[in-house]
């Protein structure tokens, strides 16, 4: 089951993964990415977090790690 941030998700839930990044909500960037299954995305993450963090992921990386986003194969969100 997915895990959902109800408030998060209505206050943020319209933006792109571009403009959550932008806003520096990098984990919401990412499970945005994530969701979306582009790659694309996933660089767009890592470019601007690595740009904030002076860090150097790649979208190889072991994002999913770094910001505790894991992809579900669920059919079932429970929001919190």
């Amino acid at each position: 089951m997915a895990v959902v941030d109800g408030q998060a998700k209505k206050k943020y839930g319209a933006l792109s993964t571009r403009e959550l990044a932008e806003k520096g909500l990098f984990r919401a960037a990412y499970s945005s990415a994530v969701f979306s299954q582009k790659s694309e995305e996933i660089e767009i993450v890592a470019e601007f977090y690595n740009k904030a963090a002076g860090t150097s992921y790649t979208a190889s990386s072991s994002l999913d790690r770094l910001f505790g986003v894991f992809p579900v194969e669920s059919g079932r969100a429970l929001i919190l």
